[in-house]
């Protein structure tokens, strides 16, 4: 029997791994019953502005490495890119990390096409499901694989695999534990789909109503912004999710009313009940700052002011005081 022909899909670091694991495994065992004949992902970048040098992504320069052929088109629907595509003679494609795809491309191979998404689906369907989990609180998520239909991240689920969120994780952290179980799952949907041994389930009996069901929408600078109203836990939550990127932030002004605006990557939680008016600064100048909220304190651990480089507050205090600053 020939083997199951695949074509990759993906862009950024998230997508290499589980492509990384599929080399392995065809290397280990020619007779493991697939081939990767080829990747698909993002044109290159220029990455100054006289345009005089490209960056390839992530998983173009893997697939170089490994001496994959590569196709970047600018447009999924362009028929060049879609006869090119149609020529690898693909029994199945994966996408990871991609873009939305056209039908006329997701229905292209016989056996169809796969994704991998950043949590148990159908919770956090959307763009940004490893940040919501964390600013949600919830103590576990994980990675689904499914087969593509036409409403995003609805496809039948093929495997749902759990990654626990520790209390100290934030996006960064959780995006590369998810990575790594990312390839795992991977590997295992392609090693059933092989072996003829997949039942996909469809989300629809995965939930009773859609009240049950959390959203990950894109993030946008408004959404980064601290509320500080919020308790100890949420704020907590909310920027370790958001960290290292996009950010979470918050603007400050002083007597003047001129507006500070601060990113914050890092916090701690100190629960307690301290009568103070929420969104009150409490700073002795040299070594912390804190920020009163309903049901404590959060500390400033690790921040950057607009312009500045990023670091830790008790450096920031050195040539910057808090002392006549108001959050806002």
């Amino acid at each position: 029997m020939e083997n199951l022909k695949i074509v990759y899909l993906g862009t950024p670091d998230f997508a290499v791994e589980p492509l990384r694991r599929l080399l392995e495994r065809q290397k280990s065992d020619p007779k493991c019953g697939f081939e990767v004949v080829g990747v698909v992902t993002m044109p290159d970048k220029m990455i100054n502005k006289r345009g005089s040098q490209l960056l390839m992504s992530p998983v173009k320069q893997f697939a170089v490495a490994e001496n994959l052929p590569v196709l970047q088109p600018e447009s999924l629907k362009d028929e060049d890119f879609q006869a090119a595509l149609r020529g690898w003679g693909a029994d199945l494609q994966i996408v990871v990390a991609f873009r939305m795809l056209p039908e006329s491309v997701w229905n292209m191979p016989r056996l169809g096409t796969f994704n991998l998404h950043a949590s148990l689906l159908p919770q956090y369907r959307g763009a940004a499901p490893i940040n919501w989990a964390i600013i949600n609180g919830d103590k576990e998520t994980g990675v689904t694989t499914f087969f593509l239909k036409h409403e995003i991240d609805t496809g039948d689920v093929i495997y749902r695999d759990v990654v626990v969120i520790d209390e100290k994780d934030n996006a960064g952290t959780l995006h590369d534990k998810l990575m790594l179980q990312g390839g795992d799952t991977v590997l295992r949907t392609v090693e059933a789909i092989v072996g003829g041994n997949v039942t996909a389930k469809s989300q629809d009996t995965m939930y009773i109503s859609e009240e049950e069901l959390r959203p990950a929408p894109k993030i946008f600078r408004d959404t980064c912004r601290i509320d500080w109203t919020r308790s100890v836990e949420e704020v907590y939550d909310f920027v370790r999710g958001m960290s290292p990127y996009p950010a979470a932030w918050c603007a400050l002004t002083d007597n003047d009313g001129k507006e500070i605006a601060i990113k914050v990557y890092e916090v701690a939680k100190e629960p307690c009940a301290h009568g103070k008016e929420k969104c009150t600064l409490v700073t002795d100048g040299k070594s912390f700052v804190k920020v009163a909220v309903d049901g404590g304190y959060v500390s400033l651990l690790d921040v950057q002011l607009a312009g500045k480089k990023r670091m830790p507050v008790a450096d920031l205090l050195r040539g910057f005081q808090f002392d006549g600053l108001k959050l806002i």
